[in-house]
């Protein structure tokens, strides 16, 4: 519980740190996205942006979804979902789209709770418009890479969350 804890707390301060940084770009007239380097469409990036650089482990859980929720294929029984600190405002917001540089991580586990794969949605500005500018990683727990990029099996089922940015794991509208 103290552990629950401290994570929704350190997210919720980033979160409050990321708008604090977001108002004051904007009163300076910055681009935002332009003031954090974010990684390029890569797996290997990806990955130790969300493990060393930025620990993902330490985000908020998606809004509204609990630590081990029943999951489903392809993903598996048991899901944790995390979501960067300005994809979670973003969320709150209701924004409709969520912006670039917005990044969901998906542990799947199985009915014994073992970690079996990490899956990542990372939207990338003009990386791939036709399914949403989204590119997507799965890894194995030891970091090897299954899939990585415009995941057509991924694009294909996610597909039926068009009008809600392809997310399924719940609204962002």
């Amino acid at each position: 519980m103290k552990t629950r804890y401290a994570i929704t707390t350190v997210g919720l301060l980033l979160a409050l740190l990321w708008g604090c940084k977001k108002e004051c770009l904007e009163q300076t007239g910055s681009n935002l996205e332009a003031s954090y380097a974010l990684p390029p469409a890569s797996a290997t990036e990806l990955i130790r942006y969300i493990t060393e650089e930025y620990d993902y482990r330490q985000w908020p859980l998606y809004p509204g979804k609990e630590a081990l929720y029943a999951g489903e294929a392809p993903h598996g029984s048991l899901l944790i979902t995390y979501v960067s600190p300005q994809t979670l405002i973003a969320i709150q917001n209701k924004q409709g789209q969520l912006p670039d540089g917005t990044i969901i991580v998906k542990e799947n586990y199985n009915q014994q709770k073992k970690l079996q794969a990490t899956t990542v949605m990372y939207r990338l500005n003009g990386y791939n418009p036709e399914a949403g500018d989204w590119f997507w990683l799965k890894y194995a727990p030891d970091q090897t890479i299954l899939e990585e990029g415009k995941g057509e099996g991924c694009v294909k089922c996610h597909e039926i969350a068009k009008n809600n940015d392809y997310i399924l794991s719940g609204k962002v509208k």
